[in-house]
């Protein structure tokens, strides 16, 4: 379903409005002139708000409230337009008939979750790559929190109109690997009771114990002393990772539809021909018995080695042919979310592009910041390199997975965040996630009331809406028309922290309804309105919940 926003309709009007004082001489031609259609702060000053006079001031040479009183001569008839006026220094307000309103019951009432989706993506194709821990251990709370990001903007942009492909690539290759294969020999060893020491930089998380106890239940001896046991240590160990990863993610409602393995790049000669495509266009050289990328050519610091003296590749060379591969598949936006130590690799990754033939600009990439765990106000002292972390499973199964994906979700991605066990597990309108539930929760019980009360909903065309006046109603309709422009914005600012802020005034608007107007009533038009209301809020709440992947509550 496809809706259209009343702010395209007055952006419209407006520039009719501009073409048809420009034709009678009142203003000079400004076709072109730029303003911005939005949502005024104080509702005294209506519903949506045009600065087009202010920017159009110093060309016109006349004072904006002029400029402005102009325009709404020359608007055209406006379908649901309740008023217009010029306001402040020459802003033009307009304020929206109570119809627009009704025909929002609606759309939201019998659409259901999908009734605000949009074409705003224009059918552009995007693919997301998140998560992508490698497969070397369990997720943490950092990975989940790339995860819960990249997740719901998936979903946002899905619902505004792009298709979207979701992303995991995992670094199977490389020096990482060798060093966790080393490392779960050992405690594999150990398991068996052999002095095995540990590698001097390998991995010391406590996994690994619980690991090797696992291989070696499974193997017994079987895979000691011998290049094809230490082959098939590295494929076990990788496979056990792997599917803790998958386990996870599937546990926190986060789905791929693509797992992307470094080694096929290796195995395919993808990298190669990667660096050759470099090489042809010009910006690869030989120095130092090494091959380099001129990555200075695209405003790096500094030139990038490819191939090392000794013929290995560098942790570059695999990812610029993942992305030779990612714009080949046809992606009109290649989408990376990555975690805050990843910062220093964005111009390279950008040069890559531009060097491969692609537009930079169609790479972006959102950095998330640290997670600080905390319980009971005191920290939750992590060390990756000591292997002492708070996996992202642990926290889903300690505060349950609404309250994790809510709380990774609700900061911005470049801000660091604290994430408190005891008020992620509250069960109080405290806590933002049971807040926002609890909102559902209501509606639900509001539609059992009602039938316990042998009330009968009769078919909207049947229902008198204009009795809808109260002005919680009226604040309750007004969240229900924002939804399709609020998902659209945070699509486009890849920002789905707007969404949890949004959904928490969306709820404070229901609860403040459910307070002040009684829902089942003594009189049967007003009580036949405000059904149809809440079950209009329900889908709109429905929609939100949906896109930040929380359950829907029926009882709480």
């Amino acid at each position: 379903m496809v809706t259209t926003r009343f702010s395209d309709t007055i952006r419209i009007a407006v520039r009719g409005a501009l073409t048809a004082a420009a034709t009678s001489g009142a203003l000079p031609p400004l076709d072109d002139v730029e303003f911005v259609v939005e949502r005024p702060r104080d509702r005294a000053n209506g519903d949506w708000s045009v600065n087009v006079a202010m920017t159009a001031a110093k060309r016109v040479g006349r004072p904006p409230r002029d400029i402005a009183a102009v325009v709404v001569e020359h608007l055209g008839a406006v379908p649901h337009l309740g008023r217009v006026e010029v306001a402040g220094p020459g802003f033009i307000n307009f304020t929206l008939a109570p119809s627009w309103y009704h025909d929002v019951l609606r759309r939201a009432a019998l659409g259901g979750p999908d009734h605000a989706r949009s074409d705003a993506g224009a059918g552009e194709r995007i693919q997301v790559e998140f998560v992508s821990s490698n497969p070397n251990g369990p997720l943490h709370i950092g990975h989940g929190r790339g995860g819960v990001i990249g997740d719901v903007l998936c979903r946002m942009l899905d619902y505004v109109g792009h298709p979207v492909s979701r992303e995991y690539y995992y670094n199977d290759a490389g020096v990482q690997m060798d060093r966790f294969a080393a490392s779960l020999e050992a405690r594999y060893l150990q398991a068996l009771g052999h002095d095995a020491a540990m590698p001097e930089d390998g991995y010391q998380g406590d996994y690994l114990v619980a690991w090797g106890a696992e291989l070696a239940a499974e193997h017994g001896a079987a895979l000691v002393g011998t290049p094809e046991g230490t082959a098939r240590i590295r494929a076990w160990g990788m496979a056990r990772a792997m599917r803790d990863i998958e386990e996870t993610l599937v546990l926190a409602r986060i789905p791929f539809d693509v797992w992307f393995s470094e080694l096929d790049l290796h195995r395919d000669g993808r990298v190669g021909a990667a660096i050759a495509v470099l090489r042809d266009r010009g910006y690869v050289y030989e120095a130092e018995g090494a091959t380099w990328f001129r990555t200075t050519a695209f405003g790096d610091e500094k030139d990038r080695v490819l191939v090392k003296s000794d013929g290995e590749f560098t942790y570059i060379a695999p990812d610029i042919a993942y992305h030779l591969d990612k714009f080949q598949r046809g992606f009109g936006r290649v989408i990376n979310i990555w975690g805050a130590d990843h910062h220093g690799y964005i111009p390279r990754m950008k040069a890559a592009v531009a060097g491969l033939g692609f537009d930079p600009d169609r790479l972006e990439v959102l950095i998330t910041q640290t997670v600080n765990l905390t319980r009971g106000g005191e920290p939750v002292r992590m060390s990756t390199r000591a292997g002492e972390f708070v996996t992202f499973r642990e926290v889903i199964e300690e505060v349950g997975v609404d309250a994790t994906r809510y709380f990774l979700a609700a900061f911005s991605p470049d801000t660091a965040m604290t994430f408190d066990f005891e008020a992620a597990r509250a069960q109080s309108m405290d806590n933002p996630v049971f807040y926002l539930q609890y909102a559902h929760a209501r509606m639900c019980s509001l539609v059992r009331f009602a039938g316990e009360q042998g009330v009968v909903r009769l078919p909207l065309d049947d229902v008198d809406l204009t009795v809808l006046t109260h002005p919680a109603e009226a604040e309750l309709l007004r969240q229900i028309d924002r939804l399709g422009e609020e998902v659209a914005e945070a699509a486009a600012r890849r920002a789905p922290h707007r969404l949890t802020g949004f959904g928490q005034e969306f709820a404070t608007s229901f609860h403040r309804f459910y307070t002040d107007c009684r829902i089942v009533t003594e009189d049967p038009a007003t009580t036949q309105a405000r059904l149809w209301l809440v079950e209009a809020a329900k889908s709109a709440l429905t929609a939100i919940l949906g896109l930040l992947a929380l359950s829907a509550s029926e009882t709480m």
